[in-house]
């Protein structure tokens, strides 16, 4: 039977889940840490205390009305005490009600008010995290975090508390009454306090067991969802709806069985709670029923203590039961001081220089660089420098290292040899807002936000106005296509702007560095997924964007950098060679070789004259 119950309420196994459990915290630190998010409502706890201190109160003067009918109105069949029984009985059920609505309306404004803090908190938090995280962690299970699990912790720290004050002033209400009626029998019935208890602490463990799971898993359910349908055309196109649904299916079964373990948990719980309650109820029953039989208890009195025992052993359940409502809610805390414990890798030095607009001198001053928990060098001893208004060029082959240069020149990442500066200045003696605030990028993957043509343009810019939105746009050879859309500027481009083509979407994210006007800008693989076409069109407003301000094109192209003021040859994160083009192809190193590839592989180059110091496709 033992064997059975253990069985029944079992979690399960856990070990192939995709989301890591967070450690394990203390209640009294999850206390500690989230205690300050109550810091605007505590205002409002005096009256939830005077709500919780009047509501018994007037449950105690509704039972005491019934004593009184039986007694007074019923036994000696007498109505005249009913004239004001009825009108003192409708007054406090009004009241009641008055009460209950001022409670509700309070204790809903202070629970969503921390909410509103602590959800914009941890939101806050986790934009300031630096890239590396994002690389590393699921975004459905940090969504999870965010929305989900913040939500519990409100149950834990402020509902549950308040729920705690409100039972243990009834418990003081009802006891205080119970021993001014019949001292004997009220300690009879306390005498089954200490099961309430005892069984209480045995199940909130294995509450806090199943709820850890169930959330763990509800993390790793939002994390193969976003990954799945965020990559449907991935999916479809290689048929692996059956393989997704699989994996899909595994988590939600491991959630179905924590929560169904959790189930079990509360059902026996439950049961072992009536046994307790009936058992209390039971034993005094049967000695009030003596004292009624002795004269010692009237049967107005005598049904009024059974009224009062059940109002006595709602706060004791409601307390015990609140015991294992804290650990499930503790799951949840868990996940998001998890969350908020993480710190970002790229952190802004005390102190930092404050910097205006730069000229848009960019040095690499001996960088070397390996990416967290990896052992290989993504850069070594990497040395350049780019002079305001120069085009420099980095090529290579994929896995070379170019990708990374955009992330320590944007400060995602902080080298761990050697210095980057920007106006002689190393990026870590500078705010971080200030460095960004320099770069514009064209990115190999185009980012496009689900929103109008205007809000993604104007993202790079926030408070552009419509003639400069306007301006970038055609000078990103963009408005003769908006124009085409069926709301023009105002047109919605779907999530990552799947109802545009490819070169659209660059065009619009040449159009976003445009309108941001800064000094340095940073082009990574712009041609990259375009046809010849494509690739083609946008050269033009690329010269457009590039000229007179410092540029750093990452390419595997050689096609496209031929014209650059200097090119750095990469491979496997270490610079080979760096010249210009024509001195590369005389000294018929790697540089010759890859272009010697290119021009019998790719398409042939425009000859186009660009601007000075800028390059040709």
């Amino acid at each position: 039977m033992a064997q059975l119950l253990r069985r029944l309420l079992s979690v399960g196994e856990t070990s192939d889940a995709v989301v890591a459990a967070a450690p394990p915290v203390a209640p009294r630190e999850v206390f500690r840490r989230f205690w300050p998010y109550t810091r605007g409502g505590r205002r409002w706890f005096v009256p939830v205390v005077l709500f919780s201190l009047i509501g018994p109160a007037i449950d105690a003067a509704e039972i005491w009305l019934f004593k009184i009918v039986v007694d007074d109105v019923l036994v000696p069949r007498d109505l005249g005490p009913l004239v004001w029984i009825a009108p003192a009985y409708l007054g406090l059920i009004v009241g009641s009600g008055v009460l209950g609505f001022a409670d509700d309306v309070t204790s809903t404004w202070v629970g969503e008010r921390f909410l509103l803090a602590l959800r914009s908190d941890v939101f806050r938090h986790v934009q300031g995290l630096s890239l590396g995280f994002f690389e590393r962690r699921r975004l459905g299970d940090v969504l999870s975090r965010v929305t989900g699990d913040v939500d519990a912790v409100e149950t834990f720290l402020l509902s549950g508390v308040a729920d705690a004050l409100y039972y243990v002033i009834r418990l003081g209400v009802f006891l205080a009454l119970l021993f001014s009626l019949q001292w004997d029998l009220t300690l009879l019935a306390l005498v089954i306090v200490p099961l309430f208890w005892s069984s209480a602490r045995h199940f909130s463990r294995l509450t806090k067991q199943a709820s850890r799971e169930r959330r763990r898993r509800s993390g790793s359910i939002s994390a193969i969802a976003e990954e799945s349908l965020g990559n449907a055309a991935l999916v479809q196109a290689y048929n692996r709806q059956d393989w997704e649904e699989r994996r899909f299916e595994r988590e939600n079964v491991g959630r179905f069985r924590a929560a169904m373990a959790a189930a079990r948990i509360r059902a026996v719980y439950g049961s072992v709670v009536e046994v307790i309650e009936v058992s209390g109820a039971l034993a005094v029953m049967g000695l009030g029923t003596w004292k009624l039989a002795q004269g010692q208890l009237t049967l107005g009195g005598l049904l009024v203590f059974l009224a009062l025992i059940g109002k006595l052993y709602s706060p004791v359940r409601g307390l015990s039961r609140l015991g294992t409502t804290f650990y499930a809610a503790s799951a949840s805390a868990e996940r998001i001081i998890e969350l908020l414990d993480q710190r970002p890798q790229v952190a802004e030095a005390a102190g930092a220089r404050p910097l205006g607009r730069v000229r848009g001198d960019v040095e690499f001053a001996g960088v070397s660089f390996r990416y967290p928990d990896t052992s290989r060098w993504a850069l070594s001893d990497v040395s350049f420098h780019v002079s305001p208004g120069e085009t420099l060029a980095l090529v290579g082959a994929s896995g070379a290292g170019k990708s990374t240069v955009a992330k320590l020149q944007l400060r995602f990442y902080d080298p761990d040899r050697g210095a980057v500066r920007l106006d002689g200045i190393d990026l870590r003696d500078l705010r971080l807002s200030d460095v960004r605030d320099n770069v514009a990028v064209v990115l190999q993957e185009t980012l496009v936000f689900h929103g109008t043509v205007r809000d993604n343009i104007a993202y790079g810019r926030p408070g552009a106005t419509d003639a400069e939105i306007v301006a970038a746009a055609r000078a990103a050879d963009a408005h003769e296509f908006i124009e085409l859309l069926p709301e023009g500027y105002d047109t919605m481009v779907g999530q990552h702007g799947r109802t545009l083509s490819g070169g659209q979407r660059q065009r619009l994210a040449i159009a976003r560095a445009m309108i941001r006007d800064a000094p340095v800008l940073l082009l990574d693989e712009p041609t990259t997924g375009l046809d010849v076409r494509s690739g083609r069109r946008i050269m033009d407003p690329l010269r457009r964007l590039m000229a007179g301000r410092t540029t750093v094109v990452i390419s595997h192209n050689l096609l496209t950098v031929r014209d650059a003021t200097r090119i750095v040859v990469l491979d496997h994160g270490r610079t080979v060679e760096h010249g210009t083009h024509d001195e590369l192809i005389r000294h018929g190193g790697v540089y010759a070789r890859l272009h010697r590839l290119h021009t019998l592989t790719g398409p042939a180059p425009s000859r186009t004259a660009p601007p000075p110091g800028t390059m040709l496709s």
